[in-house]
């Protein structure tokens, strides 16, 4: 019989060993466990967060360069001569010697207005003059007769005096019947309606046959001059103030500016292709506008302009010789007005608040809050937020050549 044993039946050296396997096994594992442990902390130390770099942007420092400044306005062209055609006689209306809407020369005749009676009346008056002149001739040699007689005392004095009466009556006469030759003739003269200049004539308003200076002057059409054309506008109080300074301090008179050139464009084109010169400045404010009425003069030799169109206009006043521009686009705007973005020494984005001037091109002039060295940014506007850092690539602004004096 088999002594018995704790262990199922194992032996004791047997139950060591198992022991001590157990225990081998059990320090094997936490070593794996804090190996793994120790390569889980090394992974979460590696996947720390790194900022992103600085979002790039262009930026370009502005271009100096002379600018000519311009008075800017909206006017309407109106016609230098625009004249009714009426007829000053009475009569019927004989013909139309023109067609409507052509261009004529001054002294065309444009309508006439039964002319044969009015020429009868002239010859009339004209044999009434030389019925006159007759007389005069007749009491000329008469009187010249009694004043030899009276002389020689062969007459008395009153037969002298009554000769003389009767000369200077026939001259008077003669004087009368020679106004009633001319009025004869101007009104003869009144049959034919000529053109007054040249000019584009207006359609018809009466009709060949129809009866017109009846009871009152007929307007027959209308005619126009086209060349040259005059620019009416109006320019604002401040704007009058600051060319008058500026007048001043070039030693203008108000003859010089009157000859300062001026330049229209349509809506429907581009820049002011037509020039011209200042033609007239009223002398006195309007109160109710505060502003002041200007004219300019243009040629119109091809008819261009039509009188009441609405045009662009602006008058150069000033040559600034280094002015600052960046392009338009680089402009922004707020309730506090017009800024732009700058890019400091330290990289960061500043905003800069500035007074936007006239455009040159596709360009901005700034008349204040720039300086020649500022790095402006001019695109990527969206990637550059004011008090954060960018990264700058500076590029060179393309402008046009600087204008000719």
């Amino acid at each position: 019989m088999q002594p018995f044993e704790l262990g199922h039946g194992m032996k004791r050296s047997q139950r060591c060993t198992a022991a001590n396997d157990a225990a081998t096994h059990a320090s094997v594992f936490r070593g794996l466990f804090a190996l793994f442990a120790l390569v889980s902390l090394s992974a979460c130390e590696q996947n720390s967060f790194v900022p992103p770099p600085p979002p790039k942007v262009d930026v370009a420092v502005p271009v100096q360069k002379a600018v000519t400044r311009f008075l800017e306005a909206t006017g309407n062209t109106a016609p230098i001569k625009n004249v009714d055609l009426v007829a000053r006689v009475q009569g019927v209306l004989q013909s139309i010697n023109y067609q409507d809407g052509t261009f004529v020369k001054e002294g065309t005749t444009l309508f006439t207005i039964e002319p044969e009676t009015y020429k009868l009346k002239l010859e009339q008056a004209q044999a009434a003059e030389a019925g006159a002149q007759a007389s005069v001739r007749q009491a000329e040699a008469d009187y010249k007769r009694q004043v030899d007689l009276v002389a020689r005392q062969a007459v008395s004095q009153a037969t002298l005096d009554t000769s003389t009466s009767n000369r200077d009556n026939a001259q008077a006469n003669l004087q009368q019947a020679q106004a009633n030759t001319k009025i004869a003739a101007v009104n003869y003269g009144y049959t034919n309606v000529v053109a007054p200049f040249d000019g584009i004539v207006s359609a018809h308003l009466v009709s060949v046959g129809e009866l017109v200076g009846a009871a009152s002057p007929t307007q027959l059409a209308t005619i126009v001059q086209l060349d040259p054309i005059y620019v009416n506008f109006n320019v604002n109080e401040q704007d009058v103030l600051r060319i008058r300074a500026e007048a001043v301090r070039r030693g203008l008179t108000s003859s010089d500016l009157k000859q300062l050139p001026i330049e229209v464009g349509l809506q429907t084109e581009d820049g002011y292709p037509h020039k011209g010169k200042l033609d007239y400045a009223a002398p006195t404010i309007n109160q109710s506008t505060g502003t002041l009425a200007v004219r300019g003069v243009l040629p119109n030799a091809d008819h261009v302009l039509l009188p009441g169109y609405f045009v662009r206009v602006r008058v150069p006043f000033d040559q600034q010789r280094n002015a600052l521009l960046v392009p338009d686009v680089a402009l922004g705007s707020d309730q506090s007005g017009r800024y732009v973005l700058v890019v400091n020494k330290d990289n960061v984005v500043e905003q800069r608040k500035i007074q936007a001037g006239p455009i040159d091109g596709e360009s901005r002039v700034i008349e204040s809050g720039l300086k020649p060295d500022d790095r402006v940014v001019v695109a990527g506007l969206l990637r550059a937020i004011p008090g954060q850092k960018v990264d700058p690539q500076l590029q060179k602004i393309e402008t046009p050549p600087a204008p000719a004096k």
